[in-house]
């Protein structure tokens, strides 16, 4: 089969590889029709995070087609359109029991730093991704969740990761009606998290980053403020100029250890490695939000420490909570709200890209090249599914 193929920072191409097969009898092998390149993969493409093989295939969002499963699968079968949720879990431990899917202890033999992720490092499990034309989905009858037919695979590719992530970073916020809330990244999870925002009741969102193309598209998707932070000399006091001196009530760390605006950061946590990445976002989060406030991190650091300013957090009297989505907890009231409209998740993406292509999407990406928010790949064999769809129908 095609797949991506990790070959060291910033190094990536298309490469055939073995097809995955049956390992366990709880396993199925899905054909690929659609998978993202996240903004979380950039920390891999960028060499931040421990243990990324060479060889690894990337890609912790797609979706596709049972071709399938092994003899103790219940719930599936050969034909049935699958989105995936980015985390593995068993479905019975004492995590997955409490619905914190992104914690699952028995999938991952790191699992006391980190859940178990597709395509994400051997510190994530060692899972190769769905960057790919098939993917080896474990514990079948737990994660995959069948594609409703009045759902579109672009809506439900961007139910596997992106939307969730972004929903939940407005979730663990504790949004009140009328709250300020600071969301700080305006890429596809910070996009989401100030749409999310509005429907749980906050009263002004604004959104901070550096690249004007995406604060315009937050500002139109979810009609939010934007805050360019290269014009601005200190960000919290800027934030506090917003809040009549108070600080905001809720900040969201969108953005995580590839944070720019610090020099001293980007050294120590992103050239030097010597923090898990920069904390320049931390400190913007803790400084900006008002006393008694919330703040709430999704972006990805490594398992090391960061420097971050503990004092802050202890005189304001913070709450801060972090943590990987659970995914599949949030599925039925987000497919709920795009069926009544609220969210139409597919309107971020604005580049599908051919999976023979992979290199340059990465490079675009990453780059923040022709007003890229959200990048699609399409494997071959869905090329060739969807053609023979087509031909069906005429």
């Amino acid at each position: 089969m095609l797949a991506m193929n990790y070959r060291g920072p910033y190094r990536v191409r298309a490469d055939y590889k073995p097809d995955p097969v049956i390992e366990h009898p709880g396993d199925a092998i899905v054909r690929v029709l659609r998978s993202c390149i996240c903004g979380s993969d950039l920390h891999l493409y960028h060499g931040m995070v421990p243990d990324t093989r060479v060889g690894h295939t990337f890609g912790h969002e797609f979706v596709g087609e049972v071709v399938d499963v092994g003899r103790d699968v219940r719930t599936l079968k050969a034909g049935d359109r699958v989105l995936v949720p980015f985390n593995l879990f068993c479905g019975s431990c004492f995590f997955c029991q409490r619905e914190l899917f992104g914690n699952c202890h028995n999938t991952n033999p790191e699992a006391t730093a980190s859940g178990a992720i597709y395509g994400y490092s051997h510190t994530a499990g060692g899972y190769d991704g769905g960057q790919a034309e098939y993917v080896r989905v474990p514990m079948a009858d737990v994660g995959p969740y069948p594609i409703p037919d009045d759902l579109h695979l672009d809506d439900a590719v961007l139910l596997t990761d992106a939307l969730p992530t972004g929903y939940q970073a407005a979730e663990m916020g504790d949004i009140h009606e009328g709250d300020t809330v600071v969301i700080f990244g305006a890429g596809p999870i910070g996009i989401f998290a100030a749409k999310s925002a509005w429907l749980m009741g906050a009263g002004r969102v604004i959104v901070v980053d550096e690249v004007e193309y995406r604060l315009e598209f937050v500002k139109r998707y979810a009609q939010c403020e934007v805050v360019n932070f290269r014009e601005v000399n200190d960000m919290a006091e800027h934030i506090k100029k917003m809040t009549d001196w108070m600080g905001a009530d809720v900040c969201i760390d969108a953005v995580g250890g590839d944070a720019a605006g610090s020099i001293a950061q980007t050294l120590t946590g992103r050239l030097m490695k010597m923090q898990a990445g920069a904390s320049t976002v931390l400190h913007w989060a803790i400084n900006s939000v008002r006393k008694g406030g919330n703040v709430s991190i999704v972006g990805v650091y490594g398992p090391t420490f960061n420097a971050v300013p503990i004092g802050n957090v202890v005189n304001k009297g913070l709450t801060i909570r972090a943590n990987q989505a659970s995914v599949k907890r949030h599925l039925p009231r987000l497919i709920e709200h795009i069926r009544e409209g609220r969210l139409n998740p597919k309107e971020i993406i604005t580049h599908r890209v051919p999976l023979e292509e992979v290199a340059d999407a990465y490079h675009i990406f990453s780059s923040k090249l022709d007003n890229c928010i959200k990048t699609v790949l399409i494997p071959p064999s869905a090329r060739e599914v969807q053609a023979v769809n087509a031909s069906a129908l005429h």
